[in-house]
């Protein structure tokens, strides 16, 4: 697909996008035990997540029939050359008790290949967003992955997902130890990794993560100059798989001891 459709698609999500964080600001519920249906453990569903899917798939739709368009919780409702991926709210064990660390995640593929993503964060006023070939943005300025290249001097996020088998996410959270890099968690995988792209932490391992949570962010870390293993390759489009992105200077290091291969 030509540069200029992409932007022309890419502009006007920027305002979708914007319409579907008010609408999930609106809804969001007030700080205190989770609200919302438990999907499985520390998995929720919020009234939100269906309401803001819907909103920005009428919208695209609406503006582009010819497209593709997937959901986390509709899955693929239609199909095109161009696909767009929404994770409706990232973190919603976040959005459930009030906390602010959640986001709307809405990615443009061109057949496999990510091109555009926009994370919006509402609460905490940031937006992110890149396409591919013109750079990577937080808040309209430029964004580049940390130049740290000591992994004592590194902050390493993990996620956590019901997923995992028992000991795993022990196993790695030792390994960062060992590099002293400094663990962290945070419970949002699209956060996370535009926190990677834009240098406040220095990377980021999710063992099972789907691609509705990454689309976004593909595009943003290639922008931006991270490093990350191949998502998309190996099994990402279909189901989820493990993903590692990490700033260069640290990539080497900490994919050797986390045992995830890199580009």
């Amino acid at each position: 697909m030509s540069d200029a459709a992409i932007l022309r698609r890419f502009e006007a999500a920027r305002s979708i996008v914007r319409d579907a964080a008010d609408l999930a600001m609106a809804m969001r519920p007030p700080p205190g035990g989770p609200s919302g249906k438990q999907k499985s453990a520390q998995d929720w569903l919020t009234e939100a997540d269906g309401a803001v899917e819907a909103l920005i798939s009428e919208r695209i739709g609406a503006l582009f029939p010819e497209d593709g368009f997937q959901g986390e919780e509709e899955g693929r409702t239609r199909t095109g050359q161009l696909r767009w991926v929404v994770d409706p709210i990232d973190g919603t064990s976040n959005y459930a008790r009030g906390r602010p660390r959640w986001c709307v995640s809405l990615g443009l593929m061109d057949g496999d290949q990510p091109v555009a993503g926009i994370i919006h964060a509402p609460a905490l006023n940031e937006i992110y967003t890149a396409v591919r070939g013109h750079g990577a943005f937080l808040n309209g300025r430029p964004i580049q992955a940390s130049p740290v290249t000591d992994t004592r001097s590194a902050m390493v996020e993990m996620g956590w997902s019901n997923k995992v088998p028992d000991g795993v996410y022990a196993a790695k959270m030792a390994a960062i130890l060992d590099l002293g890099a400094m663990p962290r968690s945070g419970g949002s995988g699209a956060l996370a990794l535009a926190d990677v792209a834009c240098g406040r932490q220095d990377g980021y391992l999710e063992m099972v993560i789907n691609l509705w949570d990454v689309a976004a962010a593909l595009v943003l870390l290639e922008e931006a100059g991270a490093r990350f293993s191949p998502f998309l390759r190996d099994g990402g489009l279909d189901g989820g798989i493990t993903l590692l992105a990490t700033a260069p200077g640290i990539a080497d290091d900490l994919a050797a001891a986390l045992a995830v291969p890199l580009d």
